[in-house]
């Protein structure tokens, strides 16, 4: 049974608010989420199997402070953060490895768990989006696949598994009886803005009782697909694979910049309707078209991997920090500011 906001902050009366933790499983954004904290004064506890913890200590700023060994990931040890103080950074990897137990651990979470729950149902991720009155990519019915599509499996696959197809046959011949969604295929340009809604600012952009703020913006290499042009000039045949491997900047034409800002600005209105918020920060998956018009075809509601590219700070938080702002650090940040003010409840369920 998933755990209640009510015994989160339970269990967070307890913590010593002068001692508070940050951890998260090593994976994913976690060298920045670590690099972030220290760069607040914020101890860290880094959730690790035995044969990946050489990885991060090869890196002596990146690293969390205390190693928690776990045999498998999927196994967080709740006792054991509990009784560090810790706040959970959720990310990709964590939300992928925890699964469905995701809504039942009992340890302090950054943000609102329901939003990950909406995540990861393809369509109540576009009830969401189109509560937020976004346009968003027709969703297809197998049966009348018309033209290209890309299906694409549930959770946080990081593009493994989706494929493009044309008709009802080749869908049902790759993906029959399994958990997807069917999305027409959009030509234009892939752009994935990061965005942190603070509940506790209510200077800059506004949005409820706080701020949204654009962080950065990033694009992402998707294995074979971005390299699909040579690979048909040499003229060789191959089956186009969407698994993201990398990640590279992206500033947007500054005219455009108003349109982000309320795309953010209206995603986390929406969240506070449907399920009571979105704190913290989260992305929009989007395609702009050669009018200049933006298509979200997801939203991800966490830190996301494109926010690596920037540790010591972004083309956006330059205008908006006096110091080096990573995704990681404003996590950290935030924390160290509700603590502070006594206002925990608003970031964490």
């Amino acid at each position: 049974m998933d755990v209640t906001k009510e015994k989160i902050l339970e269990i967070l009366s307890g913590y010593d608010k002068k001692k508070l933790k940050i951890a998260t499983i090593c994976s994913h954004t976690a060298l920045q989420i670590f690099h972030g904290a220290r760069l607040e004064g914020i101890k860290t506890i880094g959730i690790c199997t035995p044969n990946r913890q050489k990885v991060y200590e090869a890196f002596p700023l990146g690293k969390p402070d205390d190693f928690l060994i776990v045999q498998d990931l999927r196994d967080i040890p709740e006792k054991e953060l509990q009784d560090e103080n810790a706040i959970l950074i959720p990310h990709g990897s964590l939300v992928e490895y925890t699964g469905d137990k995701l809504g039942e651990l009992k340890v302090p979470m950054l943000g609102n768990r329901e939003s990950l729950k909406w995540e990861k149902d393809r369509m109540k991720m576009f009830k969401w989006l189109q509560a937020a009155g976004l346009q968003v990519p027709a969703v297809i019915d197998p049966d009348k696949i018309d033209r290209p599509c890309i299906v694409k499996l549930a959770g946080a696959k990081g593009g493994r598994g989706y494929k493009v197809v044309s008709t009802p046959e080749q869908f049902y011949e790759h993906f029959e009886g399994m958990n997807v969604i069917v999305q027409e295929y959009l030509i234009g340009v892939r752009a994935y803005p990061h965005y942190f809604y603070s509940p506790l600012s209510q200077d800059g952009f506004r949005a409820l009782e706080g701020r949204v703020e654009l962080i950065g913006i990033d694009r992402r290499f998707e294995s074979n697909i971005d390299e699909a042009y040579r690979t048909e000039h040499a003229g060789l045949s191959f089956s186009p694979s969407f698994t993201v491997v990398g990640n590279e900047l992206l500033v947007m034409r500054e005219s455009l910049i108003e349109d982000l800002l309320e795309m953010g600005k209206s995603v986390v209105e929406a969240a506070d309707r449907l399920f009571g918020g979105i704190p913290g920060p989260f992305c929009l998956e989007t395609v702009v078209d050669e009018n200049l018009q933006f298509y979200v075809f997801e939203v991800s509601a966490r830190i996301v991997a494109g926010t690596n590219l920037y540790p010591l700070g972004s083309p956006y938080t330059v205008y908006q920090y006096s110091e080096p702002m990573s995704m990681g650090r404003r996590i950290a940040r935030e924390i160290k500011i509700a603590a502070k003010q006594g206002k925990l409840s608003k970031l964490v369920f």
